[in-house]
């Protein structure tokens, strides 16, 4: 610790300024992060409720009905289908307008229709369900809000693209000026790494150096980066309550495990800082290493 102290000390400029890339860097792929787990996981959110809903005509028998459900289910392309009878329908109507006495009696269970709630594996399979659906007989009405789900689908997929893009490009670009910052703080002690390299000082030893002192300023940026981002979170936190009113939750499968992220909680905040960190420390490590490459002739 003391050494990489002495280091930044000798070189406080080029430290600095390795810092500050480091920071930004981290900072912007944090909150590019986590915006996206957000808004993917709000996606999910709402694959998950009834995204094609079909109405069929009301003296439809039962069996019909199950067989369109059956057949949809053994496509391999729905997660799951709820079926409404006629009396559900009528409850759901009472409910909806309990303070409306006068609806109540000019309806009855007799007129309203049977019907399906779908929920498709994949947006992309919605399309060929509901043309699937209003080929059969007996069906009054098929619900599905293409425009929608087709404009849901070009933007997940241009998000997922642009930030694709970003992300490459800020990393690339942050080990390309890291490198060369590092190199400058190098050069100002080129006789030193020569006079090692004459003296047999391996290229570990010279390397360790550098590194070590890249490593540190690459955890402190993480620390200073994901301080910064709690505080904000802390911030925006009631405008996220306002903003997901009635999502109880919001979770992300990674590997296999069902992350929650919202409502914000502690595990959360620890697996971000953790992959901060890492993230930080591989992109300080790697400018570092190709920097000394240049001198240590490796």
């Amino acid at each position: 610790m003391k050494e990489i102290w002495t280091s930044i000390r000798r070189t406080p400029y080029q430290s600095l300024s390795a810092f500050l890339i480091l920071f930004f860097t981290l900072f912007l792929s944090l909150m590019l992060f986590v915006s996206l787990t957000f808004l993917y996981s709000t996606l999910s959110y709402l694959e998950t409720k009834p995204q094609v809903t079909v109405y069929f005509q009301n003296k439809s028998p039962e069996n019909q009905i199950f067989k369109v459900r059956d057949e949809l289910m053994s496509s391999g392309k729905v997660l799951n289908i709820k079926y409404i009878s006629k009396n559900e329908a009528f409850n759901i109507y009472k409910q909806l307008n309990k303070d409306n006495p006068l609806l109540l009696e000019m309806v009855s269970a007799d007129i309203l229709p049977p019907s399906l709630e779908i929920y498709a594996k994949k947006p992309i399979y919605l399309p060929e369900i509901a043309e699937y659906l209003k080929k059969q007989g007996d069906i009054d009405e098929v619900q599905y809000e293409k425009d929608i789900v087709d404009k849901l689908l070009v933007l997940t997929n241009t998000i997922r693209k642009t930030a694709l893009i970003f992300f490459s490009y800020l990393i690339l670009m942050s080990i390309v000026v890291l490198t060369t910052t590092i190199l400058f703080k190098i050069a100002l002690k080129e006789s030193e790494i020569t006079l090692l390299k004459l003296i047999g000082a391996t290229n570990f030893y010279i390397r360790k150096p550098y590194i070590m002192e890249s490593l540190f300023l690459g955890i402190a940026a993480s620390v200073l980066s994901f301080g910064i981002f709690s505080l904000l979170a802390l911030y925006f936190n009631p405008f996220l309550q306002s903003y997901l009113k009635g999502i109880s939750s919001l979770s992300v499968n990674v590997f296999n495990y069902q992350l929650t992220i919202w409502p914000l909680n502690y595990i959360f905040f620890a697996i971000v800082f953790i992959s901060s960190s890492v993230f930080g420390a591989v992109i300080a490590t790697v400018a570092s290493y190709i920097a000394t490459n240049k001198y240590l002739k490796v």
